[in-house]
C-alpha cells in the first residue's frame, strides 16, 4: 500500500472522528451530553457544541410549550353534586438536568405519566374543597379554580424539572349514569311549566269569553229596550191617529178597522171561514152602502 493512500485513509479517519465530534442545538431544543449515563455538559442554548467521539452521547429534548390532555376526571363539590371534568395542562422542560435526573431514559412520556400522576389529585382536592359548589364550578369563578389548579401543580411538578404554563377545564358533564335522572328532572320541569302556562292560559281566555259574553248580554239588553222604547213610541202614536181619526169620521173608522180584520183573518193559503153570516164581522160585506 503507498503513503498516499494511507495518508489519505488517516485524514478520512481524522474528518470523521471531527464531525462525529461536533453537534448542533437549535432554538427549539435543549442538549444533555452524557458519558456512560453520566452527565457532563448542559447545552441549552443554540450553536455548535462538541462531544468526545464514542464515548459521549448527546440526548436532545424538546424545549417548546407541550400540550397534555388529562383523563376525565370524577369530582365532587361540596353540594354533592358529582361531576365528570375533562382538562389539559400546558408545560415545558424547564430543567433539563432534573428532568433527566427524575425520569431517567423514559423521557417525555415517562414525564407525561408522572405529570398525570400530578394534575388529577390537584384537580380533585381544589374543586372538591370547602365553599366550591357545581355552580361554583360552572360559572365565571372557574377562572379562579383553574389558577389555583395551576399553582399547586406547578408546585407538585418542580422537582420533576417541569413548569406548568396553564392547566384549563375544557368540559364539565354529569356522570352517565345521572345524565337521565337529569334529563328526566328537565323534562318535568318543563311539562310543569308548560302546564302552567296552559292553566293561565284558559283562564284568561274564560275571562275574555266572560266579558264578551256580559258585553253581548249588555248590547242585546240596550238594543232590546230601545227598540221597545221605539215599538211603544210607535204603538202610542199609531193609536194617537186612529184615536184623531175616529174623532174626525167614526164611520170611516170602522170602515177602515173592519178592513184590517178581513185582511187578518184571509192571510195565508186558507181562505175558508166557518162563522154566522149574521155576526157584526160580516157587516160591511153585507151592503155596498154600509151597515144595515
Amino acid at each position: 500500500m503507498n503513503k498516499g493512500l494511507v495518508l489519505l485513509i488517516a485524514v478520512g479517519v481524522v474528518i470523521m472522528i471531527a464531525l462525529s465530534s461536533l453537534f448542533i442545538v437549535d432554538e427549539r431544543e435543549k442538549a444533555l451530553v452524557l458519558q456512560f449515563g453520566q452527565i457532563k455538559a448542559v447545552k441549552e442554548d443554540p450553536g455548535l457544541g462538541f462531544k468526545i467521539p464514542l464515548i459521549q452521547e448527546v440526548v436532545r429534548y424538546d424545549d417548546r410549550i407541550r400540550a397534555l390532555d388529562t383523563p376525565a376526571t370524577e369530582v365532587t363539590p361540596s353540594d354533592d353534586r358529582r361531576l365528570v371534568v375533562d382538562a389539559f395542562a400546558r408545560y415545558r422542560i424547564s430543567d433539563v438536568v432534573q428532568f433527566r435526573q427524575a425520569v431517567g431514559v423514559g423521557g417525555l412520556r415517562a414525564a407525561e405519566d408522572r405529570l398525570e400522576g400530578i394534575l388529577n389529585p390537584v384537580i380533585r382536592e381544589v374543586l372538591g374543597s370547602e365553599g366550591v359548589t357545581s355552580n361554583t364550578i360552572l360559572s365565571a369563578d372557574r377562572a379562579t379554580l383553574m389558577a389555583r389548579i395551576t399553582t399547586q401543580a406547578r408546585a407538585r411538578a418542580r422537582p420533576l424539572g417541569l413548569e406548568v404554563v396553564d392547566v384549563r377545564l375544557k368540559q364539565t358533564n354529569l356522570p352517565e349514569q345521572n345524565l337521565e335522572a337529569t334529563f328526566s328532572r328537565m323534562r318535568a320541569e318543563r311539562e310543569r311549566e308548560a302546564a302552567d302556562e296552559i292553566a293561565r292560559g284558559e283562564e284568561a281566555a274564560q275571562r275574555v269569553r266572560a266579558q264578551a259574553d256580559r258585553t253581548v248580554v249588555e248590547l242585546v239588553s240596550e238594543a232590546q229596550k230601545d227598540a221597545d222604547i221605539i215599538r211603544g213610541e210607535s204603538d202610542a202614536r199609531r193609536n194617537a191617529i186612529f184615536a184623531e181619526a175616529f174623532g174626525q169620521d167614526e164611520e170611516f173608522f170602522e170602515f177602515r178597522r173592519s178592513l184590517d180584520a178581513y185582511e187578518r183573518a184571509i192571510q195565508g193559503r186558507n181562505s175558508t171561514l166557518v162563522i154566522n153570516p149574521d155576526d157584526a164581522f160580516f157587516d160591511y160585506l153585507k151592503s155596498d152602502t154600509g151597515r144595515n
